[in-house]
């Protein structure tokens, strides 16, 4: 009997050895992968989080700590990490998250950061939700460095939106603005109005000084503008020599011909370009923000802008339908 005991006691500690070997194994296999699943992400540049519920206890790839500009290992709070976020994406993040714990769903998110180190980043959140018997245990996903490819989107959106030379909006903007501005008198029964700019003389410069003297004063023409009409977003440059300003604050007909005569003499004053005295002028069309379309609208400025040239330059007009219909000079 003593025998037959000491027997099953080797069989078990056999088999309690072999287990421990095969634990051994898992636990070093388990660690191999996971440095190499760690090293993979911090050469695709991705970080891995993790976050127990309803804990908060936070769990970061090694990228991630290097993600925020903390050091690796470093003891992680939550409340901490969370201030990186500027209020409008912490915001934004508090709101996604509790949706996605509600909705037992995830979420993606761009947001932007401030690092520990001090640097802004945008970062690409993805996060999913993990439960057991319904009930969320852990939220987890991947967090991705896309400070570039915001930079290189915003320029790109810049471009589509902008005028390079003068800082401008360009005339995609100039069209989904006074789209909107009809809209928005259709809808509040108000109205505003619509100014094109026209520099007068601007073609005999351009000819005789060369187009470096001509992009100087499209220059100088828009920064006065902008010192004219501090809303520089309802300021635009049209055309070649072209500008628009769409206001919907000066509701008063009198007004807005004090405020066209307030541009032409400050774009009358002359400047100096490599020593020349360089001196333009401008002609100003006007026509009240009211109608079915954008055409409508700038048909009637363009006709008085016609009405300001043939009237000697250097004047404004506003659109009466006297005028008469005339070809417009620049198409929508």
């Amino acid at each position: 009997m003593p025998s037959q005991l000491q027997k099953e006691i080797k069989r078990l500690k056999q088999e309690l050895a072999e287990k421990e070997k095969l634990i051994k194994e898992q636990a070093q296999t388990f660690s191999h992968y996971k440095k190499i699943y760690g090293q993979s992400s911090i050469v695709a540049q991705i970080g891995i989080w993790e976050c127990a519920l309803p804990t908060e206890e936070l769990t970061w790839s090694d990228y991630t700590y290097d993600l925020f500009e903390l050091p690796r290992g470093t003891r992680l709070d939550r409340s901490h990490t969370l201030a990186c976020y500027t209020e409008a994406s912490r915001a934004e993040l508090v709101k996604r998250r509790s949706d996605a714990i509600a909705a037992r769903s995830g979420f993606t998110l761009e947001a932007e950061i401030i690092t520990f180190g001090g640097k802004s980043r945008w970062i690409r959140i993805t996060a999913s939700i993990e439960c057991q018997n319904d009930i969320p245990v852990r939220i987890f996903g991947m967090k991705q460095d896309i400070t570039d490819q915001k930079l290189s989107f915003d320029h790109m959106m810049y471009l589509a939106e902008y005028d390079q030379m003068t800082g401008l909006a360009n005339k995609s903007q100039f069209l989904l603005k006074l789209s909107s501005a009809i809209q928005g008198d259709q809808v509040a029964s108000g109205h505003g109005y619509l100014l094109l700019i026209d520099l007068d003389g601007f073609k005999p410069i351009n000819d005789e000084y060369g187009h470096i003297a001509g992009d100087e004063c499209l220059k100088e023409i828009s920064n006065r503008l902008k010192s004219i009409n501090h809303s520089y977003k309802e300021i635009f440059r049209i055309g070649g020599d072209e500008f628009a300003i769409i206001t919907t604050e000066i509701q008063d007909i009198k007004a807005v011909q004090k405020f066209a005569q307030r541009i032409i003499d400050c774009l009358s004053e002359p400047f100096i370009f490599e020593k020349q005295l360089l001196k333009l002028g401008a002609s100003i069309g006007i026509a009240r923000i009211v109608g079915d379309s954008v055409p409508d609208v700038f048909v009637n400025a363009d006709t008085a802008l016609y009405a300001a040239k043939a009237a000697g330059k250097a004047t404004y007009r506003c659109y009466n339908p006297n005028m008469g219909s005339c070809a417009v000079r620049i198409s929508v």
